[in-house]
């Protein structure tokens, strides 16, 4: 039965009793009242009374001897971390041994308490409620933030999924109708330049014929950079076309080394190792400061690896962590996409990036080993 101790308007502390001294049980509700600790306590004295207390709730601690006939106060915890493993429990005892003491802190009972320590019993009691709360709110927020977290994933992998369609999508616009048009003006430019008999008309057509070229030049590299047809030939002719292009275009020396001239890679990790190795070597034009720059491409023991480093003068920490290191940020979240992981290490001597990914042929891999040279890059 429930026995208030004080009433009033604060929030009651509701207290399971588990005891089979009534005298003892009157002396907690004596110590209480002193404390003036507003609660309502319910005396049970056997595991099943206490187990369909328990399973009825609206506790907010247990409070148990530990010595019992037939069982013990650790015994009774147990049950309790069964049915309600968010309620703290106070072992509240005559006579515990250390031993037995360890043994229920470690087990997980909040606290314990003698009983000829009685004065003490609301503070124990008022901080394990405390600290079961202070456990749980942590959990409400560690769930909440796992969710945060998911969800930012989920958004994040939308927005990769939807900018590669529209990379796609503008690329197809600038083949077909960009390239198209300009391709035929080009082609009505030279039938002009081939008829027209006056000089400066001439000089005007050529002139238009180079800048037409330029601008024909500029689309077919903005619609390979939007979404390289090279990819269909597969992941290693990918990079080496990219090496070779980043070559030409910021004069600096690339060197190649893969594992196998191809490689068998699903199409969504080949993109996310093509733009992994893109933004890596696009780091290296705009911030490294490097002579040369290396690039490792294999496919061994079941896990694609890239990695891009080059000998430029590094990036300090706080390059890494600054709030909008976007394409790193977008690295890794591409990475973990396909359940793969990036790694970045830097010093004063360069930078490497490290793309991991997992295959799921990876007895077709090692297959594929046997054939190539062991230990030898190409």
């Amino acid at each position: 039965m429930n026995l208030p101790i004080e009433s009033d308007e604060r929030q009651q502390v509701r207290i399971l009793h588990l005891e089979d001294s009534r005298v003892d049980h009157a002396l907690v509700k004596f110590a209480l009242q002193r404390s003036q600790l507003s609660c309502d306590i319910n005396l049970v004295d056997t595991m099943d009374d206490f187990q369909r207390e328990l399973e009825a709730g609206g506790y907010d601690i247990v409070l148990a001897d530990y010595h019992l006939p037939g069982f013990t106060g650790l015994d009774a915890w147990q049950l309790s971390r069964t049915l309600r493993p968010d309620l703290p429990s106070v072992i509240l005892s005559g006579a515990i041994g250390e031993a037995a003491a360890v043994e229920a802190m470690h087990e997980g009972v909040s606290d314990y308490l003698l009983k000829d320590n009685m004065q003490r019993l609301a503070h124990v009691i008022e901080r394990a409620i405390e600290v079961s709360q202070t456990r749980k709110a942590k959990a409400r927020a560690d769930e909440e933030l796992a969710e945060s977290r998911q969800r930012l994933g989920e958004l994040a992998e939308h927005l990769q999924t939807s900018i590669e369609q529209e990379r796609a999508d503008i690329a197809r616009e600038i083949h077909d109708d960009i390239g198209g048009a300009l391709a035929a003006v080009k082609l009505d430019l030279a039938w002009v330049g081939r008829r027209a008999e006056d000089v400066e008309m001439k000089r005007h057509v050529a002139t238009a014929m180079e800048m037409l070229q330029h601008a024909l030049g500029a689309s077919q590299r903005i619609m390979l950079n939007l979404r390289p047809p090279i990819l269909d030939q597969g992941l290693v002719a990918a990079v080496l076309w990219l090496a070779a292009n980043f070559e030409r275009r910021t004069g600096l020396s690339v060197a190649v080394r893969r594992s196998a001239e191809t490689m068998d890679v699903p199409r969504e990790v080949q993109l996310v190792a093509y733009r992994t190795a893109q933004e890596a070597l696009t780091n290296v034009a705009k911030h490294a400061q490097a002579r040369s720059v290396q690039i490792d491409l294999s496919d061994r023991e079941g896990v694609l690896t890239l990695e891009v480093t080059d000998n430029g003068r590094g990036m300090g920490p706080e390059a890494l962590r600054k709030a909008k290191s976007f394409g790193l940020l977008g690295l890794k979240e591409r990475a973990a996409k396909v359940d793969g992981w990036l790694d970045i290490s830097s010093s004063p001597k360069g930078t490497s990036v490290i793309l991991s990914v997992p295959l799921n042929n990876g007895d077709d891999n090692t297959n594929k080993e046997d054939a190539h040279d062991p230990g030898h890059f190409v």
